[in-house]
């Protein structure tokens, strides 16, 4: 079968002890894709990596990078004919997986992990689709995963590892015997092996010269730099960390939703081995760390920035980072030249709002003032700005949605005059189980099957079609009014930033060519 040749870092000749399978973002059997560039799936790659190391043959499904629908994955898993297949659930893909689930043949077992089955695990326990079930593992699942691959059987004795009786109907729970092994449900992610590259289809890729890149070719002056701005550079993703110490109140990665989670930071020298063996093998020059906070911590900032000197790395390669604001706001300008000399391109920053009372609401630890403050100080040194936004968000009004899109224009204006530059990404608001907000909500009476009913919104109509946006994801809705301002303005609002941000994009472009 033709199709088989999707499975990514599996070995033909032998057969699949297990498929990771990631779902699409919505059924592309019903409406196509309009990008072809999706995230890669990290976390499910690290445990995909660890599996193969351990001695068993693993694949990857990544539906989302192949724009497959719920039928054709159904049916590539069933071709495939692994011993489990392993799923990711994702609070607005759970449907997605759910259906995948249904049609997957008997003899395939299922096991499954991620942020909605750590929020909801008797849910997903006894949805009927969800009948292969024979392991939910919360958390972190790379030893877990292997154990499970060893024998079924062990998940008697993993912590962390839930399934539902089959003759009682009850939830049944993994108890250690002996010691507990403090590593099963959060590993060492300095003794974890580098992730197989071969289980990501997207990943390393071709990344085409960005108004960045051509800005830091004039400004730092590399010979990398140069031939970035002619051709780009080879791009892959990476993650330096796992956890947060923050508690935004809408974000599944938020410390009071997962208070079993330790945070860990990789060494410098763990990373930048990471980094010299992707340029080896695949002819990487620029990295984007993907994790929840990179840039989170000061004395972490310190510490990479200190190995990244002494390996000259800003001499060698760019990188994009996730970055903290009001950590950020405490560094001087010597500390900010340095990231710089080390080869920061942009800093990805969870603005969110204008509205400081929304802010405040948001747990964020910022004001707008801040947050124009950072960003200024940011560009001015030629380092790029990604900013996220939320609106929708609950008890928003229409002053408050407002000052957002003032504060986005007032940065796009400090970047006009300055080497970086700031793009705005905007989302409407959407809650996710286990998150405080998700509390606040339920707690107010909503009903959580309304909470969860998650559709992707075609903003068409509002004159922003997906290629403006770059990438089909993420672009979610439950369809219910949390603030005062109406879902179509609210969406309105959204197109109309979508449109500016893209348009400024070709201008730039234009003005470079």
């Amino acid at each position: 079968m033709q199709q088989l040749a999707l499975i990514s870092g599996a070995d033909p000749a032998h057969a699949l002890d297990a498929l990771f399978v990631n779902a699409p973002l919505r059924d592309y059997d019903q409406r196509p894709r309009t990008n072809d560039y999706t995230l890669p799936v990290l976390g499910m790659a690290y445990i995909a990596t660890y599996a193969q190391k351990a001695g068993f043959n693993v694949g990857v499904l990544d539906a989302e990078a192949h724009g497959l629908g719920i039928v054709e994955t159904a049916e590539l898993v069933n071709a495939a004919r692994p011993r489990w297949a392993a799923m990711n659930l994702l609070a607005p893909t759970y449907e997605m997986s759910a259906r995948i689930a249904a049609n997957l043949d008997p003899d395939v077992a299922l096991m499954v992990g991620g942020h909605h089955a750590k929020a909801m695990p008797d849910r997903v326990l006894a949805d009927p689709r969800m009948t292969n079930l024979r392991a939910l593992v919360l958390g972190e699942g790379e030893l877990r995963v292997a154990a499970l691959l060893e024998d079924e059987q062990r998940r008697r004795e993993l912590p962390g590892v839930l399934w539902r009786d089959p003759l009682l109907g009850t939830r049944a729970t993994g108890i250690p015997v002996g010691k507990p092994n403090p590593q099963m449900p959060g590993p060492d992610v300095n003794g974890l092996p580098y992730v197989n590259r071969a289980f990501l289809p997207q990943d390393p890729y071709q990344a085409a010269p960005t108004q960045t890149d051509r800005r830091l070719a004039v400004s730092r002056g590399t010979g990398l730099l140069k031939a970035a701005a002619r051709s780009g550079h080879t791009e892959a993703n990476i993650v330096g960390s796992r956890g947060c110490p923050y508690n935004c109140t809408f974000c599944g990665a938020a410390v009071s939703a997962n208070p079993d989670l330790t945070i860990r930071v990789r060494n410098p020298e763990n990373i930048i081995g990471e980094l010299d063996q992707l340029h080896d093998e695949y002819g990487v020059t620029a990295f984007r760390f993907v994790d929840d906070l990179f840039l989170g911590l000061r004395r972490v900032i310190e510490e990479q920035m200190e190995a990244f000197t002494r390996h000259r790395i800003g001499e060698r390669y760019v990188w994009d980072a996730t970055g903290r604001i009001n950590v950020l706001n405490r560094l001087d300008d010597h500390e900010l030249d340095r990231l710089v000399q080390n080869g920061l391109r942009e800093v990805a920053l969870g603005i969110e709002s204008g509205s400081d009372r929304i802010l405040k609401a948001m747990d964020k630890r910022i004001d707008a003032e801040m947050t124009e403050r950072v960003a200024h100080r940011l560009v001015k040194h030629g380092i790029g700005v990604k900013g996220y936004f939320i609106l929708g968000f609950p008890g928003e009004s229409h002053d408050d949605i407002e000052a957002t899109v003032r504060h986005i224009r007032s940065l796009w204006a400090i970047a006009d005059s300055n080497p970086g530059d700031v793009r705005a990404s905007v989302f409407e608001f959407r809650p996710y189980p286990g998150t405080p907000v998700w509390t606040t909500l339920t707690d107010a009476g909503h009903n959580p099957d309304d909470l969860l009913a998650y559709g992707d919104v075609d903003l068409t109509e509002d004159g922003a079609d997906e290629s403006m946006r770059q990438r089909d994801e993420f672009n979610f809705s439950v369809g219910i009014q949390f603030g005062d301002v109406p879902l179509a303005k609210v969406r309105s609002t959204l197109a109309t930033l979508t449109r500016e941000q893209h348009q400024r994009n070709q201008n730039t472009q234009g003005a470079a060519a």
